[in-house]
């Protein structure tokens, strides 16, 4: 796989790739991965959440209302 960047992006992904002591390709390898398993973990926890919308186990907007209202009366 080849990726192009344009001048301006090359230029930096050269400067953060420097600042963390490494190459481009391997700073866009370790981006890429690093972005990979957090999409997963993210759509893991959404799908927890519908999850837990089907199951009516949500709080309701008078409840947060409520619990926000607390916090700030501190």
């Amino acid at each position: 796989m080849e990726v192009t960047f344009s001048p301006d992006t090359q230029a930096k992904l050269n400067l953060a790739a420097a600042e963390n002591e490494g190459g481009p390709v391997e700073y866009v390898q370790q981006l890429v991965e690093h972005y990979i398993d957090y999409d997963s973990w993210f759509r893991e926890q959404v799908n927890q959440g519908l999850n837990q919308l089907d199951r009516g186990e949500f709080v309701s907007s008078e409840e947060m209302a409520a619990r926000i209202e607390k916090m700030f009366s501190r």
